[in-house]
């Protein structure tokens, strides 16, 4: 997509801090990071949800990201990462581009876990959920 500033950065006409890149995936440092050596691992082809990603790339994003994240724990000391999409834009997603953030972690670093992104009650009964969930298509 041609106006997508994360296609941009694929095709050269934008500049990124790069740490890994292979022929389908590119990982960058993050240019408003929430902790040093946050990175975004970017599929090359342009897709915005992790839904849109064509199943024969999902393995190599997932490969980008593991290799990113030994990456980023060995050279930053880090004993963990947190690691995240904000898949569509009610989930926080800004670019319309789907990028995993990986976040190095550190003991008593005051960020939360992942179960403190959202804090609403459940309305329906579990059971229920997982009706819905089965029967989906």
């Amino acid at each position: 997509m041609a106006d997508c500033i994360f296609c941009q950065i694929v095709r050269g006409e934008r500049s990124a801090y790069k740490v890994y890149e292979d022929s389908d995936t590119l990982a960058f440092l993050d240019i408003f990071p929430l902790v040093e050596g946050h990175t975004l691992v970017i599929p090359k082809a342009h897709c915005e949800r992790l839904q849109d990603l064509h199943p024969d790339l999902t393995a190599k994003v997932a490969h980008a990201v593991r290799a990113v994240t030994e990456k980023l724990e060995k050279a930053l000391g880090a004993p963990a990462t947190t690691i995240g999409i904000n898949n569509g834009k009610a989930a926080g997603q800004v670019v319309p581009h789907l990028h995993i953030h990986i976040l190095p972690r550190y003991e008593n670093d005051g960020g939360g876990t992942i179960h403190s992104v959202v804090r609403t009650t459940t309305q329906r009964s579990l059971e229920e959920i997982c009706h819905l969930i089965a029967k989906a298509r």
